[in-house]
């Protein structure tokens, strides 16, 4: 694996392990990861709306334009399919939590 995916693997990893204690702020930055392809990560809108959607619902205002604007780029669709992710995120660590 080359250095470039290694760090791109470990910024994800360790945003994700923030993520899964309530971290607004690691929610906004997986949103601009996959939105951007920041660090050779692949382009995902997806995964970008569930995650700023996740950072809105945490009270981000900055992540409730970034979905909008992202929103503009997505099937109605994909959107429900981001909804639906970031609903089974949202399910998956509050069982962790209890």
């Amino acid at each position: 694996m080359g250095s470039s995916l290694k760090n791109a693997q470990f910024l994800i990893d360790s945003r994700l392990a923030d993520a899964a204690l309530g971290d607004m702020d690691a929610f906004y930055d997986l949103g601009m990861v996959y939105s951007s392809g920041a660090a050779g990560i692949d382009v995902d809108l997806i995964e970008a709306h569930k995650w700023f959607n996740l950072a809105a619902v945490a009270g981000s205002e900055a992540a409730q334009a970034c979905r909008s604007e992202i929103a503009e780029d997505m099937t109605a669709r994909e959107i429900a399919e981001a909804q639906k992710a970031a609903r089974a995120w949202l399910h998956l660590t509050s069982r962790r939590a209890a």
